[in-house]
Formats: C-alpha cells, structure tokens, sequence
C-alpha cells in the first residue's frame, strides 16, 4: 500500500523492538480461525525452543480447552488478570506442550466488559497486568470476535496485531473494520502498535474463490500478508477435541506442517533465533550377529528337519487298556466299545 493509505503508518516497516514479542490474534468477525491460529502458532514456537505465553481473553475460553485446561476449575482467570485480582505469575498455567503456558480465559470476561465500562484508564488494564517487559519470549494474546474493550485491551498492550483472515469475501469487509478500529488505537492509545501480518486461513485449493481472495489480499496489502496458508483441515477442526494443538496431534497433518511453516517465518519477521536443541548423536550401530543357517528345505526355514522318534512311540498306539494297566493289550475302539463303557474305570 501506498502513502496515501490511511493505515500507511500501521503497516510501515520498522526495526524489531527489543524485548519480548506481544502480538494480539484478532478479528471482529467470528469464524476465521483466530484461536486456531493462536494456539498452533504458539505451540509451534513453543516447539522451537521458545518460551510462549498465551493469554486466553475470549469469555468462550476456546483456547484454554484446546489446550487441555478445564476452564471451570480455575480458581483464577484472565478476568482477575484484567481486573487486578491476580498476578501474571498466578494465572499462567503449564500446559502439554514444554515451553507454552497458558493464561486461562472463563465466562467471568463477558461481565469484565460492564465492570470495565467505569473505570480509570479501563483500555490499560491488560497491558498493566502483563508489564512492560514479560518473562517470556513470545505473548500471544486470543481476542473474542468483537470489538469491545477486551479487544481493545489487547491492542493497547500489543505491539503487533496478527489478523487471520478467512479466504471468503465476507472476511474482506470485516478486515476494513479491524484496521480502522487498530488505526484509532495506535493513534490515540497504542502509537507502537503494528500490523505484523495477515495470515490467510481455511484456504482450500479446489475452490477458484480462495485462489480469488488470496490473490485480491496479496494484490492489496503486497508483504503484510504471510506467506504461509493455513488450510481447511479435518485434523485442524479434531484438535480441540482430544486437547492438544495439531502440532501434538498429528505432526505429519497438512495444518501442522502449515504452522511449522508459519512459526519460521514469524521467527524471520522478528529475528527470533530457534532454540530447539540440536539433535542427539546417532547411536552405533552394534556389530551384526552371525545367525544359524536355516534348514534348507522347499518350504523356507526348519522346513522338513529331521526329528528323533519319541520314546515309546511304538507303544503309544494302539492303546492299551489304561484301566487294567496292560499296556501291551489293544483294543478295538468300534468291537469293544460296549466294555469299555462297561468298564470299572469309565464308571468312577
């Protein structure tokens, strides 16, 4: 885009701040895959060696329990994060995947919207909460699909905004709201805050209209769009419910290796060096052990191996009579089988 946009300054390049990353996944449209984008994204990183926060401020807590938290049994939310009710420190909690910790969302965030309505610098709170330097290395912070004063919060304590945008013509219109609402917000609240990307999501390649909108966003906003695609996935939409990210899930899907992708280049966007660690060294291989050569035979192996007779064999048929114990004296099963039934042995 050119100078004369009016979001020339929230989309202008700038050198990487030092500190921690503090973006904000959001979109007032409802649907595109914001929590799904802020939850791989995050183990994807996390995956990468780094230390990742996500800070769950939609009242639906959709993240909390795609990452295997039960958001009704916490005693504390992101609500008395927002509120001043509790510590970061308090709040976050470990999840499965080594290196993410989630800040838990609750329904209580859908009354922190009233109770914020009256307060003191009420668009600060989150930022207040988190401070100015996080003991993390990325925050990632999931907003619910409005533009109300949590989503407002959010924006105030990022300095970059990630928009997911659904390759549908509806998610155009609703992506000319957000830039808007972000453009009065760096203005008047937030001066450094930047569109870090827009990440074009539930791209499906049959279809001519997602290859329309991917072009018309591309044509738009040219190097603020990633280059990563995050595509329709059965495995993106099962994640939630086994709690975990697709990354943990099942790490050869078509949505985690689009993350994987997508997680580099937000390290390349802010010169975030990986930290997994190097790979262990290959075990020797130990010295091969010298089998016994198979019995030849047609049949493959042991096929047609001699084998000893078996002591007594020629005494084992035909049966003698076991409840004499003559052993030498046969009988014939069909003539005597009325003595047999007869017989003292079969009657006790």
């Amino acid at each position: 885009m050119g100078d004369s946009s009016p979001y020339a300054e929230l989309l202008e390049a700038r050198p990487v701040p030092e500190g921690p990353v503090v973006m904000c996944v959001a979109n007032q449209k409802g649907g595109v895959g914001k929590t799904t984008v802020a939850v791989n994204a995050g183990a994807a990183l996390a995956e990468r060696g780094h230390e990742v926060l996500l800070v769950d401020l939609d009242p639906q807590a959709n993240a909390t329990t795609g990452l295997g938290i039960d958001h009704r049994t916490q005693d504390v939310s992101t609500y008395d994060l927002v509120m001043g009710g509790a510590t970061l420190a308090q709040v976050a909690k470990k999840t499965l995947v080594d290196k993410l910790r989630c800040a838990p969302g609750s329904v209580d965030l859908a009354g922190a919207e009233i109770e914020l309505v009256g307060a003191s610098e009420r668009e600060y709170k989150l930022a207040t909460a988190l401070g100015p330097r996080p003991p993390y290395d990325v925050v990632i912070i999931d907003c619910p699909p409005s533009l109300g004063l949590l989503t407002l919060n959010a924006l105030t304590a990022a300095r970059d905004l990630l928009a997911p945008i659904q390759c549908e013509y509806y998610a155009l219109e609703g992506l000319g709201q957000l830039l808007r609402t972000a453009e009065r917000v760096r203005r008047g609240l937030n001066p450094a805050l930047r569109l870090s990307g827009l990440v074009l999501t539930m791209y499906d390649a049959r279809t001519r209209l997602s290859s329309q909108v991917s072009e018309e966003i591309r044509g738009h906003f040219g190097d603020a769009v990633m280059k990563t695609v995050i595509p329709r996935s059965v495995r993106l939409s099962e994640a939630p419910s086994f709690g975990e990210p697709v990354i943990t899930l099942d790490r050869g899907s078509r949505g985690a290796i689009s993350f994987r992708l997508l997680a580099a280049e937000l390290e390349e966007r802010y010169d975030l060096e990986p930290k997994t660690p190097k790979p262990a060294p290959p075990t020797p291989a130990r010295p091969a052990v010298k089998k016994a050569p198979a019995t030849p035979g047609p049949g493959g192996r042991g096929y047609g191996v001699p084998t000893k007779q078996p002591r007594n064999a020629d005494r084992s048929w035909p049966r003698g009579e076991p409840w004499t114990g003559d052993t030498n004296k046969t009988i014939d099963l069909d003539k005597d089988e009325e003595a047999i039934v007869s017989s003292e042995w079969v009657r006790d």
